[in-house]
């Protein structure tokens, strides 16, 4: 009998992995060259941050958690890069590997030479947010910016030119996935979050995660980032459009400085989709999001699903130890 869902749960592929998120624990999986899968696993801090009560209030909320997760994602991230390094620098001269399956768990390094001090996992969070600020902000620049060049003084409409500056912003997220997709580790990476979506929609259902029933699940899911960075060009879209210009750079910095607005907006609407994908007359709202998922993912393969896995499993496992000291009384 599936157990019932009490959860919603978040991942991410890495490098030749996956990670998933619970309340109280991150866990990555990685499959090595030998085979084996080794575990990165990231407790949560027991300390609230002093962002918390931010994050249920609509709207800014929805900023707080992509910065957490940005930094919380680049950590892991740089753990699968960190681990496929050390399998290609083996690879030269190295003998024949047993390949007897294995299973190792890798903490978070902080007793481990060259280990991740705490200065380094703040180190690698805070990059991960400057990374995503900096790609967020070009991405709303240089499409205007495009826009501008083509058809500054063609009209005066100014919903028309957001309408473009949004079409030309699609155009280059298009064209920047599908020439990422061509080379073989990022088609990788795209597989892995394609058996990142199968899992936890495999959960979701209610289903037993074996590799066969997993396979059965779409690799698309409403919830996906990649949905949220579609709606946040509809988004942008709308909220530009109450706004006027006069200048090339006004128009830029008005959208730099709106960017918040706009995040908060779209992963609102994101959950919207998200809660309405059961409704059949109103599915529909997530499909430009989906769409955009099949450049993002790819069919996975078994031992791909197998790692996807290997990873909700640890990480379930984890979160039941830390909850099972505070709901022994309600166990079924």
């Amino acid at each position: 009998m599936p157990e019932p869902i009490t959860s919603i749960y978040g991942g991410q592929a890495v490098i030749e992995g996956v990670m998933f998120g619970g309340r109280n624990v991150n866990v990555t999986a990685v499959r090595r060259k030998n085979d084996e899968i080794q575990y990165f696993e990231v407790p949560a801090s027991q300390k609230k941050p002093w962002y918390q009560p931010l994050k249920k209030i609509p709207f800014i909320r929805g900023v707080i958690g992509i910065l957490e997760s940005s930094a919380r994602g680049s950590q892991h991230l740089n753990f699968s890069m960190e681990a496929y390094a050390e399998d290609s620098e083996e690879d030269d001269g190295k003998t024949e590997v047993d390949k007897t399956e294995k299973v190792e768990k890798a903490e978070p390094k902080s007793e481990k030479k060259e280990g991740w001090s705490l200065a380094m996992v703040f180190g690698v969070a805070v990059a991960g947010v400057i990374s995503f600020v900096v790609g967020k902000v070009v991405f709303t620049a240089v499409p205007a910016i495009v826009e501008e060049f083509l058809f500054d003084g063609r009209f005066d409409n100014i919903v028309v030119h957001n309408l473009l500056e949004g079409a030309i912003k699609i155009i280059f997220l298009l064209a920047y996935l599908y020439l990422l997709s061509l080379t073989p580790m990022i088609k990788r990476l795209f597989q892995y979050h394609g058996a990142e979506h199968k899992v936890i929609t495999a959960y979701e259902n209610g289903s037993e995660l074996t590799v066969d029933k997993v396979q059965k699940f779409t690799r698309l899911h409403y919830r996906c980032g990649s949905s949220f960075i579609i709606f946040s060009v509809i988004v942008g879209v709308i909220v530009y459009s109450f706004f006027t210009w006069d200048t090339l750079w006004e128009r830029v910095y008005i959208r730099i400085l709106l960017l918040p607005v706009v995040l908060g907006i779209s992963y609102e609407v994101l959950r919207l989709t998200n809660s309405l994908r059961d409704v059949p007359v109103l599915r529909f709202l997530g499909y430009p999001g989906l769409w955009l998922q099949m450049l993002t993912t790819k069919e996975p393969t078994n031992d791909q699903v197998a790692v996807s896995i290997a990873s909700f499993n640890r990480m379930r496992e984890l979160e039941k130890k830390v909850n099972a000291p505070q709901s022994a009384s309600s166990a079924v």
